[in-house]
């Protein structure tokens, strides 16, 4: 059966038939992992691991299990900020329907400049049974979203694995997006290996100490080329449907900072020779001053907006390390009132 692309989907998402699996052919990761039975030995050894926890770099060797939590401040249940259908996320995965976002509370990180910094560093939102997250879940994909997208899931991991097999038996076939900052434990994602279909790492930072200085994590730039890499390994380059909609494989992001284009530089380097010149890549310029960066005086060089040419010179750098998915918007469509 021949596979017909949708006229609107550019070069750079489909590679002219490259990087399309025809939605047919599609099965969600975690439904295969489902019916080997692996996935049940999946739940068993994340919420063994929690009674002390080694599930983010952090390593901080709490009993979660009994309520008690370390740097995330997460106990034995992972606590929601909101869940909706997220018209902002990358036009892969917003379509014209939504990416089903679910935002966990708190982070693993401390980034100064966190623009979500009420969620992430002062906890906003509610926790969640399995069976409660599971329900959000199929609410999501009952809107008619078209993935299921979890954010900042880093120090949740054990929590998310817990609610997906109540998902799968209320009828769950989305598929599922790992949002994250990249700081996570390659326990964690072997643990999602055979359950996530997208990898979404934001590769913050590259040198040791601008993440010391700016995410309170001089490891970060370690940990993040190890698992980034990982997840290349298990489910390979960005790969779309008939209508560009992301199904399977990595899309990283990278949030180009003020006055760190050799970050910048560095980071598409590595995409491009450990991963492949085919990552599909978000060159990022929202950043704004937030949180501490804007009213902490220690940080004040990171206290200003982008100039046009760092954006012009990250894609520069990008391009010249070989790299050229580069998302874009090229869908054209207004979100509904209720998005």
């Amino acid at each position: 059966m021949v596979t017909v692309l949708a006229p609107d989907v550019p070069p750079e998402v489909h590679g002219g038939g490259r990087f399309v699996l025809p939605r047919r052919n599609f099965v969600p990761a975690y439904l295969k992992t489902h019916e080997e039975g692996r996935l049940k030995e999946k739940v068993e050894e994340a919420l063994s691991a929690l009674a002390d926890c080694t599930l983010c770099p952090r390593n901080c060797h709490v009993d979660r299990a009994a309520n008690r939590f370390g740097v995330c401040k997460s106990g034995r249940y992972a606590r929601v900020a909101s869940a909706f259908p997220h018209f902002g996320e990358e036009d892969v995965l917003r379509g014209w329907r939504g990416s089903g976002t679910i935002f966990f509370s708190w982070c693993n990180l401390r980034c100064v400049f966190c623009q979500n910094f009420e969620v992430s560093q002062m906890g906003e939102g509610e926790e969640l049974t399995p069976r409660e997250l599971a329900r959000l879940m199929l609410r999501l994909q009952e809107i008619g979203c078209h993935n299921i997208n979890f954010v900042t899931p880093e120090h949740v991991v054990a929590q998310i694995l817990e609610a997906i097999p109540h998902a799968i038996e209320m009828g769950l076939r989305l598929p599922i997006v790992y949002n994250t900052s990249s700081y996570d434990s390659l326990h964690s994602i072997q643990l999602m290996d055979g359950v996530v279909d997208i990898y979404m790492p934001d590769f913050k930072l590259w040198h040791r100490e601008h993440a010391r200085k700016y995410l309170l994590a001089p490891d970060y730039p370690e940990v993040a080329r190890q698992v980034v890499k990982a997840m290349h390994r298990q489910v390979g380059e960005l790969v779309v449907d008939e209508n560009g909609l992301a199904l399977r494989g990595v899309l990283v992001r990278h949030l180009v900072m003020p006055g760190l284009l050799e970050d910048t530089r560095e980071i598409m380097a590595f995409l491009a020779r450990e991963l492949s010149p085919d990552t599909y890549v978000n060159i990022m310029d929202q950043y704004y001053p937030a949180w501490k960066a804007k009213s902490d005086p220690k940080y004040g060089e990171i206290n200003r907006r982008l100039q046009a040419r760092e954006m012009a010179e990250a894609y520069a750098c990008a391009r010249e390390a070989g790299l050229w998915r580069f998302d874009s918007r090229w869908r054209h469509l207004r979100p509904p009132r209720w998005a």
